[in-house]
């Protein structure tokens, strides 16, 4: 049976991405000071750009508009990608820490490449 979505939040990319951003913003409270107005701040700014372009694109009324918000949330998570990369290089994360937010990472990606390949072809 499939199951009409009633809002932007029924989207388990959606969910995934909200439980991303607490976790990128819980682990990022660890970095150095220093990094406040730098990587914490981008990182945090691109997790929270996820789910913000997966609600707004949802919420246009044009697939072409939705598609449009899906991209930018998958250029977000692709930003976020390099930056925990970054952050692993830099010390500022240990090997846990790096695997428990970059498996989730690699899960919204794939997601939302889907969702955009899935609404593409049914144009």
């Amino acid at each position: 049976m499939i199951m009409k979505l009633q809002s932007y939040q029924d989207l388990i990319v959606w969910q995934k991405s909200i439980e991303l951003t607490k976790l990128i913003y819980s682990f990022t409270k660890t970095f150095p000071k220093e990094e406040v107005y730098g990587l914490i701040s981008q990182m945090r700014r691109a997790a929270v750009a996820i789910p913000s372009n997966i609600a707004e694109g949802y919420s246009r009324n044009h697939r072409g508009e939705y598609i449009h918000f899906l991209s930018i949330a998958f250029a977000s998570a692709a930003e976020l990608e390099t930056q925990l990369i970054i952050a692993k290089e830099l010390n500022y994360l240990n090997i846990q820490i790096f695997n428990e937010s970059y498996k989730p990472l690699k899960e919204v990606l794939m997601m939302l490449n889907k969702l955009i390949r899935v609404l593409k072809e049914s144009k």
